[in-house]
């Protein structure tokens, strides 16, 4: 999965940036308050993008 791809499912699901870190940019979720780190990386494993959106509490994309 492409990270843009990622970063822009976030965002319609609510969850926002929170900081830049130094290799991670870390995402909460507005609602629940979740937060996690997702990688600068252009590209990603599915499985990875899955784990993100678990640990946000948001459905994975499709």
């Amino acid at each position: 999965m492409r990270r843009k791809d990622l970063i822009k499912h976030l965002t319609k699901k609510g969850c926002v940036l929170l900081r830049e870190g130094g290799k991670y940019s870390v995402y909460q979720n507005a609602g629940t308050g979740a937060e996690t780190p997702v990688t600068r990386h252009p590209e990603m494993a599915d499985h990875a993008a899955r784990k993100i959106c678990k640990l946000l509490g948001i459905d994975p994309p499709n």
